[in-house]
């Protein structure tokens, strides 16, 4: 009788520190980097690193709805390209109307605007594809990847639109407030603690977010408790597709410039961020505090192997293997979770 206390206080100790995983990483993380690079605790890298984790952050908080409904979206990088290459091109070239031969230049909130609907069109077409035509999520949001991808360097013929500031005679200045500060701190911080509040507020305290962990944790169940399965799907993506335009304007306005290349590869960090942080892959866990927490460890990872000087190919491997320990560790919490609830209905009936 006294063996199964002892049992269940180290499975509830290993569960802890499981729990607390991203976390304990996130320190070790401070701590190594701290000691290996003097200037990495300055003011000026922490901030630095902020605006970074912001991008990330708010990738991965459209991208931890889609995968806890059980989905996943691989086509954010090339919407954060497109929407950059929009909002640039709006700025430098206007709207043109070539047949009556004249460019409108819209106000910046206008602009703002047009390209958040852009990226929750783009993320509708992924869920309507993913529920209407029964296309796997990973391959919809592949081929879409391309195709926002393509448009983007179509939009300018590969090109940069640089120098987006507007004119103060054409009405379209103050794109780069954006990418700015206020007091010191990062406007992308700022809008990342915004999104943060509304998507845990909306996902713990509503009714739709109750559906998105149904839907992700038992579909049929959700279905057959009212859930429409199909819509549900269909917001997740279209918030994603959201979040992602607004990362777009955020980095075309940090970087005064607007290139196609710009977001290659951020649906892998979002990606990251959101199983660091413990949502699980197969759908139906997961939390935004958990997921933010992750982004701070891709983002201290990656401006941290930077100032080390790690090889840009070893950071790779590095990363890879990040996300691949990540979603082994998910497995052994799972299996710790699954045990500890049999051992209780077991004491339960006994």
């Amino acid at each position: 009788m006294t063996a199964k206390p002892a049992s269940n206080g180290k499975m509830s100790i290993g569960m802890l520190v499981m729990k607390a995983r991203t976390f304990i990483a996130l320190i070790i993380l401070f701590v190594t980097f701290s000691i290996l690079s003097p200037t990495f605790l300055l003011l000026s890298t922490l901030l630095m690193i902020c605006k970074h984790v912001a991008l990330y952050g708010i990738l991965a908080i459209g991208m931890t709805y889609v995968i806890i409904s059980g989905g996943i979206d691989l086509s954010v990088g090339s919407i954060v390209a497109l929407v950059g290459m929009i909002s640039g091109g709006m700025i430098v070239e206007g709207i043109v109307i070539k047949p009556f031969g004249i460019a409108i230049f819209p106000q910046v909130w206008a602009i703002v605007i047009l390209c958040i609907l852009l990226g929750a069109f783009i993320g509708y077409l992924n869920g309507l594809f993913i529920t209407r035509f029964n296309v796997a999520p990973f391959i919809a949001t592949l081929g879409m990847m391309y195709i926002a991808s393509g448009f983007a360097s179509l939009r300018s013929k590969g090109s940069t639109f640089s120098g987006l500031r507007g004119k103060i005679e054409l009405g379209n200045t103050g794109f780069e407030i954006f990418g700015g500060t206020t007091l010191g701190i990062p406007n992308a911080a700022i809008v990342l603690l915004l999104f943060t509040l509304i998507a845990a507020f909306v996902l713990k305290r509503t009714p739709f977010g109750w559906h998105i962990y149904s839907t992700g944790g038992n579909e049929k169940a959700a279905r057959l408790s009212g859930v429409k399965i199909s819509l549900v799907k269909i917001k997740t993506y279209v918030i994603s597709g959201i979040c992602a335009s607004v990362v777009g304007i955020i980095t075309a306005s940090q970087l005064q410039a607007a290139n196609p290349t710009n977001g290659t590869g951020w649906e892998m960090n979002a990606i990251a961020a959101v199983v660091l942080g413990g949502t699980s892959m197969s759908g139906g866990v997961g939390s935004i505090g958990g997921t933010i927490v992750g982004a701070f460890v891709i983002g201290v990872l990656n401006d941290g192997m930077v100032m080390c000087g790690v090889s840009e190919f070893w950071q790779k491997i590095i990363k890879g293997a990040v996300i691949i320990f990540a979603v082994i560790i998910d497995q052994v919490q799972k299996r710790m979770q699954d045990k500890i609830a049999l051992e209780q209905r077991n004491q339960s009936k006994a």
